[in-house]
């Protein structure tokens, strides 16, 4: 059973078994079954195409060209945005 079918199948409205026993029993994390997955950022997904046309052209770069060139086409990004 794949881990979205174990977290249909838990009944969060029963008083028993408790959420906890119920994912202990499925063999999933309680922190799974509250997760929500949140949309990515259009400007996120923006820079991201924007490094992976970039690395094609010059695949060099390493994380400090990348942010000079960057920097060059006035986008204000650091190192930790371009490598993470």
């Amino acid at each position: 059973m794949s881990r979205k079918q174990r977290k249909q199948v838990i009944e969060a409205e029963l008083r028993e078994p408790s959420i906890s026993r119920q994912c202990q029993l499925l063999d999933l994390s309680r922190s799974s079954f509250y997760y929500e997955p949140q949309p990515m950022d259009p400007e996120d997904l923006e820079l991201m195409r924007l490094i992976d046309e970039q690395y094609l052209k010059t695949p060099v770069f390493g994380s400090r060209s990348m942010v000079r060139h960057f920097w060059r086409q006035g986008r204000k990004v650091n190192r930790k945005r371009i490598s993470g």
